[in-house]
């Protein structure tokens, strides 16, 4: 019989070859003090060293920590005497514990609310952790009874996959492209990469300890999903380059039939009982509506779809558009343009990150898998730093004395820290500053990553024009005042069409009702971001407000939507139901507190705009919830909340 450090050992992952003392050491050398510290707490129980790093945290970040070296050496050596001698280690973090530990590493006093999330992603087997467990499985039979067809091969698809097949539940996945990815296979432009840090963005159970750089780009981004793919042989589940054109639900059979336009053209009907969405909502270009936009002789063309043949250097280019994208794009290739003009509606909030360009250590890839916890701890400190800890900033102080420029105490703080920021980049430039600062409050708009763009713009061959376009031509863009730029292309970094969800597909259900017609002039709802009343059966993963602006990671809701859903299949399967949908009151309940809790954030600043609302005003993309309120939400199903047949 193991002892119960063993046992430990094992659930700790402990590798049960030791690492030579100069491997230990090369790790422990190359890895973030704070977070060795938590695991140092985590494995031995030694609370004393939260008290003696708490002075020096001043936030969860690694450039927030300002431990004295003496400290650092002292937790480092403790730490290899553990490791080196195999223990012993303690029991769990009591709940008491490991708040406190959460404290600490985030700077900050932490709720009970995340007790349980935390416990969670500290197993080790995080995948299994979040797989069904079923209460009473049902037979093989029912299980191929209730098959699934999702939509779509992006990062919600691949794990609506892994979970089903987890299951034992049969299921097809449909995708338009010639492989899996989603967004990361679609978009190509130069310099695309994500702007959350890649041991955040991956799913919790397929950590990548080898990613090449904190931020990696969309090349290593893509590859780390076609591998996730693979090793669960999801392959042979898919049919790609088959795009779903209408999906209708037959109230006899209780199935979906979905019409699919096949590789050569070919249109075919698959039916199935549950149907997934698995299509997001950034990914449809959005070309701006300017006239003349056709009679542009040279290439044009949007990020998106990024022309891979066209060279920039030595060209004179127009960008449209300071996004997200257009922030990648611009530094990118501005070196090797002759001119790059950029034409601005509205300036973006950046913030710089010292990380942003850094690369990973071999030492910092060691010590990620295989110093124990030290992953799971490292991704909450990236968990608070570019999600939660930041939602006390998205809210409306009514008592605050300057409402233009920011909403609290909090928001002002960052918009001191980003302004000065810009300025220092900016330098003696007047005439750029009043460009590039924004006027309203900090993440009105989805704040960015100082992609170098504010000392770009400072380049000699480089235009920030912020007048107005009236047309393009020929030639070039024409503005309003009767200037023409000329130029040789033009780049389209001007969004994608989200308040088109889930276009241009048809989705009809109960009764002959399309989900367009029902959600009517781009007003998308559903409860939970994830179901819509009289669409039985039907289930959409980055459904409408579970977008995030502030931070966040996109990947973790999925991975909330994906539970939520296997936990309704599994209400369904042991009872025998033919439908499930949520009740009408509970999706109406569940909207007006999202529309309750939006009023009271900042992308309902007075004057500001963005992709989040629709022409009415009302924030639809977006959640406003933090991160672990919605994973709380999702991680219970009540089947009081749903009609069942």
């Amino acid at each position: 019989m193991r002892n119960k450090n063993e046992e430990r050992i094992l659930m700790l992952n402990v590798p049960h070859t030791r690492p030579s003392s100069d491997q230990l050491r090369a790790g422990l050398d190359a890895a973030d003090p704070a977070t060795l510290m938590l695991v140092l707490v985590h494995l031995t129980g030694e609370r004393e060293w939260l008290e003696r790093a708490r002075p020096h945290l001043r936030g969860p970040m690694s450039y927030q920590e300002f431990m004295p070296e003496e400290l650092r050496r002292a937790i480092r050596d403790r730490l290899y005497d553990v490791l080196s001698e195999g223990g012993p280690f303690a029991a769990e973090p009591d709940d008491a514990l490991l708040r406190e530990m959460m404290s600490v590493a985030a700077g900050e006093p932490m709720s009970e609310s995340y007790i349980a999330m935390m416990r969670e992603d500290l197993n080790l087997d995080s995948l299994n952790a979040r797989a069904l467990r079923w209460r009473n499985e049902p037979s093989a039979e029912a299980k191929q009874a209730c098959d699934v067809l999702i939509i779509g091969a992006g990062m919600s698809g691949i794990f609506a996959g892994i979970q089903l097949q987890q299951a034992g539940i049969p299921f097809r996945i449909l995708e338009k492209n010639e492989t899996v990815g989603g967004t990361w296979f679609e978009n190509t432009y130069p310099g695309c990469g994500v702007d959350t840090p890649n041991h955040f963005y991956s799913f919790a159970g397929e950590p990548n300890h080898e990613w090449s750089h904190f931020f990696a780009k969309r090349n290593e981004l893509w590859q780390y999903f076609e591998r996730v793919t693979d090793k669960y042989d999801l392959r042979k589940h898919i049919s790609f380059r088959t795009e779903v054109i209408e999906a209708a639900f037959d109230q006899a059979s209780a199935r979906w039939h979905v019409t699919v336009r096949r590789p050569d053209g070919s249109i075919v009907t698959h039916t199935a009982r549950i149907l997934v969405s698995a299509a997001g909502i950034l990914n449809r270009p959005r070309l701006p509506d300017i006239p003349g936009r056709d009679s542009f002789k040279g290439p044009a063309f949007h990020t998106a779809e990024w022309d891979k043949n066209f060279d920039w250097k030595a060209k004179r280019v127009a960008m449209i558009g300071t996004g997200a994208s257009g922030h990648q794009v611009g530094p990118a290739i501005q070196p090797d343009a002759a001119r790059l003009m950029i034409f601005q509606r509205s300036p973006h909030w950046a913030v710089p990150n010292p990380n942003y360009f850094l690369g990973v250590s071999d030492g910092k890839k060691w010590a990620l898998a295989n110093i124990p916890t030290y992953l799971r701890w490292y991704r909450f400190q990236l968990f608070w730093g570019f999600a939660d800890g930041l939602h006390a900033a998205l809210q409306r102080d009514p008592d605050w004395p300057t409402p233009e420029r920011s909403l609290n105490e909090v928001n002002e703080r960052h918009r001191i820290f980003m302004e000065r920021h810009i300025r220092k980049e900016i330098g003696d430039r007047p005439d750029l500053l009043e460009k590039a600062i924004p006027p309203y409050p900090p993440y009105g708009k989805r704040i960015l990553i100082d992609n170098h763009w504010f000392r770009m713009l400072t380049r000699p061959n480089v235009d920030l024009i912020t007048d107005r376009i009236a047309a393009i031509e020929p030639d070039g863009i024409r503005m309003a005042d009767g200037t023409l730029w000329e130029c040789d292309a033009i780049v389209y970094a001007t969004g994608f069409l989200a308040m088109k969800m889930l276009h241009p597909m048809k989705i009809t259900g109960r009764e002959g009702r399309e989900i367009h017609e029902v959600w009517g002039d781009d007003d998308a709802r559903a409860y939970l971001g994830i179901t819509v009343p009289a669409f039985p059966n039907f289930f959409m993963l980055v459904g409408p407000n579970t977008g995030l602006a502030h931070g966040g990671n996109q990947i973790f809701m999925a991975e909330c939507q994906v539970k939520h859903m296997m936990l309704a299949l599994r209400d369904m399967l042991e009872n025998d139901y033919r439908t499930i949908e949520p009740k009408q009151d509970v999706h109406d309940r569940y909207n007006e507190k999202v529309d309750e809790l939006h009023r009271g954030m900042v992308w309902m600043h007075p004057g500001m705009t963005n992709w989040y609302r629709n022409r009415h005003g009302r924030v639809f993309a977006i959640s406003p919830w933090r991160l672990v309120e919605y994973w709380q939400m999702t991680s219970n199903f009540e089947r009081s909340d749903y009609l069942t047949q």
